[in-house]
């Protein structure tokens, strides 16, 4: 048989007080209180809630159309104080802010950090599960991260030669389609050593020709992610936002005009 809640009960909202930095209440919940406990009956409900100990309490009633008012008295009845449907009950913790545990800070939590050797040793782990298919490093015809990059650079060349990417030559950004079309001007090919390849440190790379390329375009519009640079070296200049690196195969060279008045008057009479 469910749970009836008691006529008397009446529905509260609890809450806790904003911080300085942020106008919203740190808690807000809502319960049913019964008009006919005491003050140290509801501060020991709302401990359960709030974390604040019923002597570190200290309960302010804000009822609608009346004036704040702390409620003093733990012997009291909380109906005395005017509890009425709607109202709210904010809990101030008195503890000095030194005294507060602090839920938030992970840093001061005990984490327990399982061994490698225990790892690798667990019978059904993802790791196990890879060895018995074989999959990624454990594939004996893998290839090493730095054969796979140098692979990936004869791939990017190819893909180069085969779509004409040139310096100068204007571009657009695959996959795209209208009206979300980015288009810009190429203004570099080659290999950008500030972004590292997976699995391979600086140490592995015995020259940049072994590196993947990239193509840095300058777009029309400022929805890029940088000015030319990338990881502390510049490789081109332009705007702020209008820099962008992405690999050969999303990059199509052709005829695309930069945007005029025309083509935004085209585009609003589709709207």
């Amino acid at each position: 048989m469910a749970f009836q809640p008691t006529p008397t009960d009446i529905s509260v909202i609890i809450t806790t007080p904003a911080s300085s930095s942020n106008k919203e209440p740190h808690f807000v919940t809502e319960r049913r209180i019964t008009p006919t406990w005491s003050v140290m009956q509801v501060k020991s409900k709302l401990e359960t809630m709030t974390g604040v100990p019923p002597s570190s309490q200290r309960l302010l009633l804000k009822v609608p159309g009346r004036p704040h008012q702390w409620v003093d008295g733990d012997d009291t009845l909380i109906g005395d104080w005017g509890l009425m449907k709607g109202c709210e009950i904010e809990v101030h913790d008195s503890r000095p802010q030194a005294a507060r545990p602090n839920f938030t800070d992970l840093s001061a939590v005990d984490k327990y950090v399982l061994p490698t050797s225990t790892y690798e040793s667990l019978p059904n782990s993802v790791l196990a599960w890879k060895k018995n298919q074989k999959l990624g490093r454990f594939d004996p015809n893998a290839l090493s991260p730095a054969d796979s990059m140098r692979l990936q650079a004869q791939k990017d060349a190819e893909e180069i030669s085969t779509r004409g990417i040139a310096v100068s030559n204007r571009a657009i950004i695959l996959p795209s389609s209208p009206p979300h079309v980015r288009r810009g001007t190429v203004r570099f090919v080659g290999p950008v050593p500030t972004i590292p390849y997976p699995g391979v440190g600086a140490e592995d790379v015995g020259s940049e020709e072994q590196l993947p390329l990239w193509v840095g375009i300058e777009l029309d519009e400022p929805t890029g992610k940088n000015d030319g640079s990338v990881g502390g070296k510049r490789y081109f200049t332009c705007p702020n936002k209008t820099g962008l690196f992405v690999k050969p195969e999303k990059v199509e060279v052709g005829d695309f005009p930069p945007l005029g008045l025309d083509d935004l008057d085209d585009d609003m009479e589709e709207i």
